[in-house]
C-alpha cells in the first residue's frame, strides 16, 4: 500500500512540476536501452553501497568493511518494510553475532548519520562550482548553496566540538534537547547531554581518525550515484551535445538535499531533475530524460533491497548453522 501511494505521489509530482509527459514516448525510449548497460549500472551500485559502508567501518572498532556493508544493507531492507526500531534491532543482532559491542555499534551508526548529513548538505556547493563551468549559476542556486553550505559546516563543527571536550559535548546535548523540547514536551535536555557525553566516550578516538576518510567516502558515494544517472541518460540516447556530464552532475548535486525527504526524495527530486535537464536539453529530449530517471530509481531502490535480502538470508543461515553446531557439540 505504501509503495502504491508513493508511486501515485511521484506521478503527481512529476506531472505538476514538469508538465504533461508523453508516456508513450517514454516507453519507446526504454526500447533503446542496451542490455549490456545493466552490468556497469550494477557495478556502480555496488561501489555506491561499499562507499556508503565506509563510515560505519571507520567509527566502530573491530568491524570490517564487508560486515559494515552487510549491516547497512540489512538495516535498509528491514527499515523499508517495517516501522522503527526494527532496523536498529537487526543492526544490534548482527553486532552481537559478530562480537561487536552493540552500544559502540549504535554510537557508530549515530556518527555515520551525522557525517552523511554534512555531506548531503555540502555537495550543493560542489554542484555550484560545476555550474560555473557550464551554464552559469542562477541567484536561487547561489542561495541554495549558501544555506546548504552553512548547514554542512554546522554539522562538521558539531562533530569537531564533540571531539574537543566532554563539557562541549554536554552543552551541545542540552542545547539540542532544549530546541527539540520546544516542539515535544517529553524531551529531557539532560538526557540528550548524557547521550552525547556517552557517545564521545565511546567514539572519540575512532571519530578523530575516521572523520576525514568518512567524509571523502560519502562524497565519492554521491558522485557514484550521479554517475549512474549519467550512464542511464547515455543508455537511453541522450547525447553529450544535449546534456554534458557537468550539466548532469551539477543539477544532481544541487538537488541532493531533497533526498532528506522520504524514500530519498522519490518523486520530488525526480521532477526537479527532469525539469532542470529538460530546460537545458530541450523539450524534445524529455521522454528520454524521464526514462533515464526511472532506470536510475529502479536500480537505486530495488537494487539495495535485493542485496539486503541476500545479506539477511546469508546472515540468518550462518546464524542457524552456528546454533546447530552449538546444539550438537558434546
Amino acid at each position: 500500500m505504501l509503495w502504491a501511494a508513493l508511486a501515485v505521489f511521484a506521478w503527481f509530482a512529476v506531472s505538476r512540476l514538469v508538465g504533461a509527459i508523453d508516456w508513450h514516448a517514454v516507453a519507446d525510449a526504454f526500447g533503446h536501452v542496451p542490455a549490456w548497460v545493466i552490468l556497469p549500472l550494477l557495478a556502480l551500485l555496488l561501489l555506491r553501497q561499499v562507499l556508503n559502508a565506509v563510515p560505519l567501518q571507520q567509527y566502530v572498532a573491530g568491524l570490517s568493511l564487508f560486515r559494515s556493508l552487510q549491516n547497512d544493507l540489512a538495516a535498509y531492507l528491514v527499515g523499508s518494510f517495517t516501522p522503527p526500531p526494527a532496523d536498529v534491532v537487526v543492526r544490534v543482532s548482527m553486532f552481537r553475532a559478530w562480537g561487536v559491542d552493540p552500544a559502540a555499534g549504535l554510537a557508530g551508526v549515530g556518527l555515520n548519520t551525522a557525517t552523511f548529513y554534512a555531506v548531503r548538505f555540502g555537495v550543493p556547493v560542489v554542484g555550484v562550482v560545476l555550474l560555473l563551468l557550464g551554464e552559469g549559476v542562477e541567484s536561487r542556486q547561489w542561495v541554495t548553496a549558501l544555506v546548504c553550505g552553512l548547514v554542512a559546516a554546522a554539522c562538521v563543527a558539531a562533530l569537531a566540538m564533540l571531539l574537543r571536550s566532554t563539557t562541549l559535548a554536554a552543552w551541545m546535548g542540552r542545547q539540542a534537547g532544549a530546541l527539540v523540547g520546544r516542539f515535544r514536551k517529553d524531551v529531557d535536555p539532560q538526557a540528550w547531554a548524557d547521550y552525547l557525553v556517552d557517545l564521545r566516550a565511546r567514539t572519540s578516538d575512532r571519530l578523530r581518525t575516521g572523520l576525514v576518510p568518512s567524509l571523502l567516502a560519502l562524497v565519492a558515494m554521491v558522485l557514484a550515484d550521479g554517475s549512474m544517472l549519467l550512464l542511464a541518460l547515455r543508455a537511453v540516447g541522450v547525447p553529450m551535445s544535449a546534456l554534458t556530464a557537468v550539466d548532469v552532475l551539477a543539477a544532481f548535486l544541487v538537488a541532493y538535499p531533497i533526498t532528506l525527504m522520504p524514500m530519498f526524495g522519490f518523486g520530488i527530486m525526480d521532477a526537479v531533475l527532469v525539469g532542470a535537464w529538460t530546460t537545458i536539453a530541450g523539450v524534445a529530449w524529455e521522454p528520454e530524460i524521464v526514462a533515464a530517471t526511472i532506470v536510475w530509481r529502479v536500480v537505486t531502490i530495488v537494487g539495495p533491497l535485493v542485496l539486503g535480502l541476500a545479506v539477511v538470508a546469508f546472515w540468518r543461515r550462518r546464524a542457524g548453522d552456528s546454533t546447530d553446531d552449538a546444539a550438537t557439540a558434546p
